[in-house]
């Protein structure tokens, strides 16, 4: 019974502890942050579509794709030069949600091995995270692909 006692005692000293040590939540400014971060962002995307469209003559859906692209590049480039995660530190998931986290996510496991080198390090760390996303995202379009056929039969 004693054994108990104390293990409850010990149980309500921990979670003291956790209490008062536990950095208080700003959540929000951490929604106030993310959500101009995110939409900064987009805007950027937005910005960099339409300047594909009217100034590279590219079609709507190629502009788009040419925003995609660059986005990932720069994201890709400036998780590169360590800039990308002072922005995500600030952000939170304002950078998770855009395109942006997407290339975030392949690249830092990349980096996390550079010093391995280029083929063991950062070529095989590259698609760690990314890789199962590929894999299933394929996986799901193919199985819905034969599902459709045979439905629209």
């Amino acid at each position: 019974m004693q054994q108990k006692a104390d293990h409850n005692q010990a149980r309500e000293r921990y979670m003291e502890l956790v209490k008062r040590l536990t950095p208080k939540s700003k959540l929000g400014q951490g929604c106030l942050r993310a959500f101009w971060v995110g939409g900064g962002i987009c805007m950027l995307g937005q910005a960099i579509a339409d300047a594909g469209h009217r100034w590279l003559g590219l079609a709507s859906a190629d502009a788009s794709a040419f925003a995609s692209i660059t986005l990932i590049f720069l994201t890709a480039l400036l998780t590169g030069i360590g800039v990308f995660d002072k922005i995500a530190r600030y952000a939170g998931a304002g950078t998770v949600v855009p395109i942006t986290g997407f290339a975030n996510a392949m690249v830092s496991p990349a980096m996390e091995f550079k010093p391995e080198g280029w083929v063991l390090g950062t070529g095989a760390r590259l698609f760690t995270i990314a890789g199962p996303v590929l894999v299933y995202g394929i996986s799901a379009s193919v199985i819905v692909g034969i599902l459709y056929y045979f439905i629209r039969w």
